[in-house]
């Protein structure tokens, strides 16, 4: 069943048992790993963003065999990681580099776009969940690995790794837009829709977007992913500074 093809069980669909055991186990496993974490210097976080770097390419390459070997060669949708969620696997890269620029551009998305994204994906995994089984590779190796985006955007700010500031906007919109450049080109010799930026996408909330705007969904969709998943982090950490902020401030007067 692990390496099945599709089509020869039945898939695991979206909101059902299955999936609803695969976030849960997902969520355990996170929490554990951030109890289990042990950070007592900022490089310990880089050897971990660089170890788990290193097992999310090596599940990516297993995805890209798989896929080519069971005749999916023609279908560049299925093994071309250029999707929001592939960047995690050059981000990493760039967060392990020397080059400030390039680093910062890695480590700002992982503590941004990661999160937001390994969430969304736990509640729709319409790439997996809805093609294959449970114990299906595809379907495990999705989880597994949005697991690792949430939990590596969660120890960046839980140990203040980085402390993304208003202009580190301009680090991630630029990353993403330059994805979605080539992911366009792409689309438009290939007839794909890497990045999901050129066709609809049933079963997903991006069929709303898409509805909705109609022509100008590349535009759209290209801006909301440059833009939303930074902003909702960036938000939430303000909210939360300024409510420790006040905390200390009241224990301060008493």
């Amino acid at each position: 069943m692990i390496f099945a093809k599709p089509g020869t069980y039945k898939e695991c669909g979206l909101f059902s048992f299955g999936h609803f055991s695969l976030i849960i186990s997902t969520i355990i496993g996170i929490c554990i790993a951030i109890k289990c974490t042990k950070i007592k210097e900022k490089n310990d976080v880089k050897v971990i963003i660089m170890k788990t770097t290193i097992l999310v390419w090596i599940l990516e390459i297993i995805k890209i065999i798989f896929n080519l070997k069971i005749g999916n060669g023609n279908n560049i949708n299925t093994y071309v990681p250029l999707y929001y969620c592939s960047i995690l696997l050059y981000a990493g890269i760039f967060s392990s580099v020397k080059n400030k620029f390039i680093k910062r551009v890695g480590d700002v998305f992982l503590a941004t776009g990661g999160i937001v994204a390994g969430i969304v994906f736990i509640m729709f995994p319409t790439t997996s969940l809805l093609t294959y089984p449970i114990f299906h590779y595809i379907s495990m190796q999705s989880f597994v690995y949005h697991g690792v985006m949430i939990y590596l955007g969660v120890i960046i700010n839980k140990y203040k790794y980085i402390k993304i500031e208003k202009k580190d906007i301009l680090y991630y919109a630029g990353l993403i837009l330059l994805i979605c450049i080539i992911a366009y080109i792409i689309n438009s010799i290939f007839d794909s829709n890497l990045m999901f930026i050129s066709k609809d996408f049933p079963a997903s909330p991006i069929t709303i977007l898409y509805k909705i705007t109609g022509r100008a969904f590349p535009i759209v969709m290209t801006t909301c992913q440059m833009t939303l998943p930074f902003y909702i982090v960036y938000g939430i950490n303000k909210i939360l500074t300024h409510k420790k902020f006040e905390n200390l401030s009241c224990l301060g007067s008493e």
